[in-house]
């Protein structure tokens, strides 16, 4: 991979809850997050006082069956959605404090998103699908910083060679290498991936999976990862159990088997 900048190496948290290193913020921090919802006359709580801190430079799996509540868990860490109650801050930004147009900001400037559904633009380029998140700031197409920068990560994912070509024209494994690119290239605090690898073929998705995680290892990312899958979370430095809105357990460095064992037990809860 091509570094895009010097690599941030994290030092080891202390106590239960991984915490920032001093003098560092951490990048990303729910305080009592809570999401509620009507639902049949009663309240629903798809997210359920929920704390955590997650330092910078690791990689996080965020795991549960269905319902359970990671995609509100994304959705209100990513700033898609607002909590009921509770804070959430992606570094020193309280989101909570921020307009709608602050949090399109925060959101187009500060983080990068990967999603299933890749939402690229069949009528522009791969590099300007790249670009996007500048161009959407205000950034002019023609401004060579702009096809400098979308280049650089398009190179990062092994697709430079293929920058001026329609992305319908690319395959399955590509069009999600123009993504992560995408996500990446407004060196973003946290990069959140819903179901990244969901459709893809195995070897397509190890292709995927070695990109964020080389994301993480080489050029200090922060990566959130929502997903089913127990060989995917293996990839990252931890794993992070949901259940009816509370996250119920955290595996360190998850292995496959491990993963399956605690997402079939949160079913005998």
């Amino acid at each position: 991979m091509v570094r895009l900048r010097t690599a941030k190496r994290a030092t080891t948290a202390a106590g239960g809850h991984p915490a920032a290193p001093p003098g560092q913020a951490a990048a990303l921090t729910l305080d009592s997050v809570t999401r509620s919802y009507r639902r049949g006359g009663r309240t629903v709580h798809a997210l359920d006082d929920v704390s955590l801190t997650l330092r910078r430079g690791r990689f996080l799996a965020v795991m549960g069956r269905s319902g359970s509540g990671k995609t509100t868990f994304l959705q209100c860490a990513a700033g898609l959605d607002r909590p009921t109650s509770g804070t959430v801050r992606i570094g020193e930004t309280d989101l909570s404090r921020l307009s709608e147009a602050g949090l399109t900001r925060l959101r187009r400037d500060r983080v990068g998103f990967v999603f299933q559904a890749l939402n690229l633009v069949p009528s522009l380029t791969v590099a300007e699908n790249t670009a996007l998140p500048m161009l959407l700031g205000g950034d002019r197409p023609e401004d060579p910083a702009v096809r400098e920068r979308a280049l650089a990560v398009l190179a990062a994912v092994g697709l430079a060679d293929r920058a001026d070509d329609s992305p319908l024209t690319l395959s399955g494994g590509q069009q999600q290498r123009v993504a992560i690119a995408r996500a990446l290239v407004t060196d973003p605090a946290v990069i959140f991936a819903d179901e990244p690898t969901g459709a893809l073929d195995p070897v397509t998705a190890r292709d995927v999976l070695t990109l964020l995680r080389d994301a993480v290892d080489r050029e200090g990312h922060t990566v959130v990862m929502v997903t089913h899958d127990p060989v995917a979370a293996s990839w990252t430095d931890e794993a992070l159990f949901i259940e009816a809105g509370r996250i119920v357990s955290r595996m360190e460095r998850p292995e496959p088997d491990a993963v399956a064992r605690t997402l079939a037990g949160l079913g005998e809860r």
